[in-house]
């Protein structure tokens, strides 16, 4: 139905031809003989599967555009070098070799710019990984890739964690209909932790609030409650919570 079709590339995915197993087999032969038609009917027949593989790499920040031309050329690799005496589905063998150009893809366009050796330490992991998965139909765990790749288990986590995209502070994590919570209210300064200076004028602050407002931000940054759950508490609106919180914090803020 035309109100499920997605415009890609420019190319309407509703068009899409999906060729079934024995399509597929007779295509091979055909482009085996030399047959450049049937090359161009494989690749048109498999981009729905670029597109599902792509459904785990799609965030917000990314174009869906680039990452399905760079899936498609994974694609055409998998189609030029595939064989028929493998013994196993086009599929299978497939898959990796997709991923594995998106992944390199990401990590070769990560804002944060990362060692190549440890870039090609990930790649070395993620295609162990690949390789072991279908070979053996799981997953491998951290410790196998680590104990076949000599490298320890740190070294594997460090390798992996730099293909992951970096996520901004100010990233909204949680809104209950008052204040929007973002990341950077999340994260605890280890390093001033123990700063006695402003341990005391946070305290001094505090005490300058009324007692409704001394109890409200306790609950909300102390206890962790949220406004709704307050409100009925205290028996008003959960505008009303926002309203008092938000005036303690502004008298809190005012004080520092």
């Amino acid at each position: 139905m035309s109100k499920y079709k997605v415009d890609i590339t420019g190319l309407n995915t509703n068009n899409i031809k999906v060729l079934t197993q024995e399509q597929m087999q007779d295509l091979f032969k055909k482009m085996q003989q030399g047959d450049l038609n049937a090359r161009n009917d494989l690749i048109h027949g498999n981009l729905k599967l670029v597109l599902s593989i792509l459904k785990r790499f799609n965030k917000k920040d990314e174009n869906l555009d680039d990452l399905f031309q760079i899936g498609c050329i994974g694609l055409i690799k998998a189609i030029d070098n595939f064989d028929l005496s493998y013994q196993v589905k086009f599929s299978t063998y497939c898959v990796p070799m997709i991923m594995g150009e998106v992944r390199r893809y990401l990590r070769d366009n990560n804002s944060i710019r990362v060692s190549r050796s440890i870039k090609d330490t990930a790649y070395r992991i993620l295609k162990l990984k690949d390789e072991l998965t279908i070979k053996n139909g799981k997953e491998p765990t951290d410790d196998e890739l680590a104990k076949i790749l000599e490298i320890d288990n740190i070294e594997l986590a460090v390798a992996l964690d730099s293909l992951k995209q970096p996520v901004s502070l100010f990233e909204p994590i949680y809104n209950d209909g008052g204040d929007t919570i973002y990341l950077f209210d999340q994260i605890e300064d280890k390093k001033n932790n123990n700063d006695l200076d402003i341990s005391l004028a946070v305290n001094k602050a505090i005490e300058n609030l009324t007692e409704r407002e001394h109890y409200i931000i306790d609950q909300r940054f102390i206890i962790g409650k949220t406004q709704m759950e307050i409100a009925e508490e205290l028996e008003i609106s959960q505008a009303q919570i926002s309203r008092i919180e938000k005036t303690a914090l502004q008298k809190i803020r005012k004080q520092l």
